[in-house]
């Protein structure tokens, strides 16, 4: 069953990999949507495609989440637009540095991404949701939130921080009928790993070596499963793995 014919939802970091999948599985459904990034030309394209192909509308904004006063900016522009969906999905990992040797600026990146830009996104868009008792935060977070792995001292702890984020808000709207929602990949192939290893391309196809990892399609289907269930379900998570993947570090590769 289709619920989310006409619905509108709002998804940051739509330029690539998940958040792009997600985009285009939620315009299949007949779902408007509101699309933000860093990357306009991407976004513009993206927001095209969909309009052309799905005859939905498709709002572009380009911006980083990192930047409190363009989301603020953003918020304003998009006033008049009720979301029935919001999904944070905007995040990134920078390099498997140990905790003693890592990188301020890495460091920051990561957190201004992967949880204040979630929280600045959840506080602007959350009130008007608990106004109309109605609507639905969807946050992307990693098998990072259930478990930690040398090397990812700060990206984990951010993904640790998404899973207390969602549970903690599902908590703040108890008693309304808004949902809050969390989605846990593995190993996805998408740009994550280039991000992750600065580009370089050898290093982010070894992830993958030997083994068959998600795609960002197979994440889209599963968010799109938990915001088209039935109004009074919640799906608090959802921990995704390929078959080959056991835990962050036990991966079974034919070699």
């Amino acid at each position: 069953m289709n619920r989310l014919s006409g619905k509108q939802a709002l998804i940051t970091g739509a330029t690539a990999g998940i958040g792009k999948a997600i985009a285009e599985q939620f315009a299949s459904y007949g779902c408007h949507l509101v699309i933000t990034g860093r990357r306009e030309d991407r976004l513009s394209r993206l927001a095209e495609e969909l309009q052309t192909k799905h005859k939905v509308t498709v709002l572009p904004f380009a911006f980083d989440v990192r930047d409190l006063d363009a989301i603020k900016a953003f918020k304003v522009s998009v006033q008049h637009i009720q979301f029935d969906i919001l999904v944070n999905n905007a995040g990134l990992a920078k390099r498997v540095d140990p905790i003693q040797s890592g990188d301020f600026e890495d460091w920051d990146i990561m957190i201004d991404t992967n949880v204040k830009g979630l929280l600045a996104m959840t506080r602007l868009f959350l009130p008007e949701m608990i106004e109309r008792n109605k609507g639905q935060i969807i946050n992307l977070s990693s098998t990072a939130a259930h478990e930690a792995y040398p090397g990812g001292s700060v990206y984990c702890a951010t993904k640790h921080a998404v899973k207390a984020i969602t549970e903690a808000t599902k908590k703040d709207v108890h008693g309304t009928n808004v949902r809050v929602s969390m989605v846990s990949p593995g190993l996805v192939v998408t740009e994550f790993s280039n991000v992750r290893f600065d580009g370089n391309q050898q290093k982010a196809d070894s992830v993958y070596k030997g083994m068959q990892p998600l795609t960002a399609d197979d994440i889209a289907e599963i968010v799109v499963f938990v915001a088209n269930r039935p109004e009074h379900v919640n799906i608090l998570d959802t921990i995704v793995m390929p078959v080959a993947q056991s835990s962050a570090q036990m991966v079974h590769r034919n070699e």
